[in-house]
């Protein structure tokens, strides 16, 4: 029976950082140990040649039989090795075994490990074997687990405490979405899974607490595309005394520095682009984006006419908010390539954003969008009880008009806000679109271990 411990283990990356400072032919004086998984073999003569591989990296072992005995290992098991940082005649970097140990037997065998496995549908649901087979797959893994720190590490340093609210509420709210419905046998009524944190951190913020922040699993009973998935990330945040201008210089600081975590660097390829997330990020208002396009009306026959002759199909759109909002995914969204704040949106399409002091049938709400997808969502966030109130009056009449995904209205955050909120400043991020930007990945699958996949 293989042991069930082998201590003392360092990264293999740290070997071989050791043993490429060595002449060919080469040994160090002294002992490490490692463990990982063989994932190569060649023999010649009386040596032995395995890949060992660990998440850190891969390190060439030189077994010579006369040292470390026979060598019974197959392609995929799991072993511990006791030997000197070496440098093979050829240059590789390497581990010269004393011994080796089986400390885990593989029984079925692998794919091609050459290859590697390359079937997209087979790596998302056997997503064990993509990380065992694929060293990009561990990369991305490990970069975004460095994106979430760097990110609480930031906003842990500015102040933020960060908290934990409901994932099942009586009511759902804070965005425009089907929420998944499940029932409370205890309370005896259909509860929702979160489809947003907003109004929860919201009455945080009523409560005193100033600068609150949530890294949460949110669910949406939505379809699944390049960046959209039924259960994904987001990041929340809500500043007190802020507004969407602080947020905005606050969402390109932490992208900045989640990508310098990541990779060290603000440059990144994604969906065929070269783009930099360094600060200073370019500011675009919405109106002025539509109007660049001949796509702006506040008519909406006028605004469904000039759509129609631009090709864009409108059968399916209800109200002049849907309209608005799809001339601009179709003309503005598909062309910002470098990160840039599309800012001051239609009241219509923010029901929880403060109406701008030049333009009252306008907000202070920005969208981050980089390679014609958004990532970022952010207002200033409106603090009166009464017009938000009224706001929600405002989302009936569109759901009257056919608008199925506008806010149904929450009576108690209302009232929560009757007690006074202070002027708040909110963003929220998703975290696997985020991913995806600093991973260079073109879909939301490739960067969450397990997504959300149909049944065989």
């Amino acid at each position: 029976m293989p042991p069930k411990r082998f201590p003392d283990t360092v990264p293999i990356a740290t070997v071989r950082a050791q043993a490429e400072t060595l002449e060919p032919g080469a040994e160090a004086g002294e002992t490490v140990r490692v463990a990982g998984r063989v994932l190569g073999r060649r023999g010649m003569g009386k040596l032995v040649f395995l890949d060992l591989v660990d998440r850190s990296g891969r390190i060439q072992l030189l077994c010579d039989r006369a040292r470390s005995g026979e060598i019974d290992v197959d392609l995929g098991d799991v072993v511990g090795v006791t030997g000197a940082p070496a440098k093979a005649r050829r240059g590789e970097p390497s581990i010269a075994v004393d011994e080796l140990m089986l400390l885990g037997k593989i029984r079925t065998s692998l794919p091609d490990t050459f290859h590697g496995l390359t079937d997209p549908e087979l790596r998302y649901r056997k997503r064990y074997l993509d990380l065992l087979m694929n060293e990009d797959s561990r990369r991305d893994a490990v970069a975004r687990s460095r994106m979430i720190t760097a990110i609480r590490a930031y906003l842990d340093s500015e102040g933020f405490i960060e908290v934990e609210t409901p994932i099942l509420q009586p009511q759902y709210g804070g965005a425009f979405a089907e929420p998944f419905v499940t029932h409370s046998n205890y309370l005896d009524q259909d509860v929702y899974l979160r489809i947003a944190d907003e109004l929860y951190l919201k009455r945080l913020i009523v409560g005193g607490l100033e600068r609150v922040y949530e890294i949460s699993k949110d669910f949406r009973n939505e379809g699944v595309s390049y960046k959209h998935s039924p259960e994904f990330t987001q990041l929340e945040w809500y500043e007190a005394y802020a507004d969407y201008k602080d947020t905005m210089e606050r969402t390109e600081t932490l992208v900045e520095l989640a990508a310098l975590a990541v990779s060290g660097v603000t440059q990144v390829t994604f969906r065929g682009n070269e783009v930099d997330l360094a600060r200073p990020w370019r500011r675009l208002r919405f109106v002025d984006a539509l109007s660049a396009h001949g796509a702006w009306s506040r008519d909406p026959d006028d605004l469904r006419a000039k759509l129609d002759t631009a090709g864009v199909d409108t059968s399916q759109d209800k109200t002049w908010a849907q309209l608005v909002d799809h001339a601009y995914s179709h003309f503005v969204e598909p062309e910002l390539v470098q990160p840039t704040f599309v800012i001051d949106w239609p009241i219509e399409l923010s029901p929880f954003a403060r109406r701008s002091e030049g333009d009252p049938e306008l907000v202070e709400r920005f969208e981050a969008v980089v390679s014609g997808m958004e990532f970022a969502n952010a207002f200033s966030e409106l603090n009166d009880n009464v017009e938000q109130a009224e706001r929600f009056e405002l989302q009936a009449a569109e759901r009257a008009a056919g608008a199925a995904e506008a806010e149904e209205g929450d009576p108690d955050y209302v009232e929560a806000l009757s007690y006074g909120m202070p002027p708040t400043g909110g963003c929220g991020i998703g975290m696997d679109r985020l991913a995806m930007v600093l991973t260079g990945r073109d879909t939301i699958r490739d960067v969450i271990l397990f997504p959300a996949l149909r049944q065989r």
